[in-house]
């Protein structure tokens, strides 16, 4: 069993929660090295100062907030520390919202709650609870001497806790170029595009998706590893130019259809 990354309580009222967190999901990139082009050795990075270009000394690098070009101000290990939130062990749920209320933009990072000695009852009660009414407990919880904002839901057997952003971390569209009402888009037009998207609907099943790209690079790798030639597609296909856009909705719709058996 993996180990717990956190352990402390739920809080809601006064109900306690003992729990052990787990982190719910983990990242399968392929991860490359810098190397040497001439001799297959690693490269080193050196933290140099862009003054002299010398190296500086791990004991000499301090931490800097930049104000404006090369204007710096200085921050000590010390003063950081007297700013850290209060390492707790509790998750306290301040409110509860429900899951549509919440843009999947604000989610972060996901991790599994467990319950601990003596808290089997009592998460159980809370699963239940959450279950039935459908609702997200909104809480506050430090990890690693930061404080988050998190979601706590109910899934099938376990209780997910997903740190979220921050309101003023979410990037405003305001800025973008995006599509006004004033876009023609006929009647026609939005009804193929209905008729599409429901011809394409279908059960989510994350099973059926995979990383081809990833699989992709790590044949690449066996195949050089062992010595094979790999030959590179010098043509790679470019993405077609929609010119009518409904004789392209009409044919990704018969498409779709034929792909179904329809």
């Amino acid at each position: 069993m993996p180990r717990p990354i956190w352990s402390g309580a739920i809080s809601f009222g006064l109900v306690n929660v003992p729990v052990k967190l787990f982190s719910a999901t983990s990242a399968k990139d392929v991860r490359f090295h810098q190397i040497d082009g001439r001799t297959n050795s690693r490269i080193k990075q050196k933290r140099v100062s862009s003054t002299t270009g010398e190296e500086v000394p791990y004991e000499d690098i301090v931490k800097g907030y930049e104000m404006g070009t090369d204007r710096f101000v200085v921050i000590t290990p010390e003063e950081l520390d007297s700013l850290d939130p209060k390492a707790t062990r509790t998750i306290d749920i301040e409110d509860f919202v429900d899951l549509d209320q919440i843009d999947p933009i604000f989610f972060e990072r996901a991790y599994y709650l467990v319950p601990d000695k003596g808290g089997a009852k009592a998460y159980a009660l809370l699963r239940a609870a959450m279950r039935e009414t459908n609702k997200v407990g909104i809480a506050r919880l430090v990890l690693r001497t930061k404080q988050y904002l998190a979601a706590i839901r109910a899934k099938d057997d376990v209780l997910i806790i997903e740190t979220m952003l921050y309101p003023d971390e979410v990037n405003p569209v305001d800025e973008l170029d995006l599509p006004g009402d004033d876009v023609d888009v006929s009647e026609r037009e939005e009804k193929m595009a209905r008729q599409l998207i429901d011809s394409l609907t279908t059960e989510f099943d994350p099973a059926q998706y995979r990383d081809e790209y990833r699989e992709r690079v790590l044949a690449l790798i066996e195949q050089k590893a062992s010595g094979q030639e790999i030959v590179m597609d010098e043509n790679p296909e470019e993405p077609a130019k929609v010119v009518d856009l409904m004789a392209a909705l009409e044919a990704s719709l018969a498409a779709a259809k034929k792909g179904k058996g329809g």
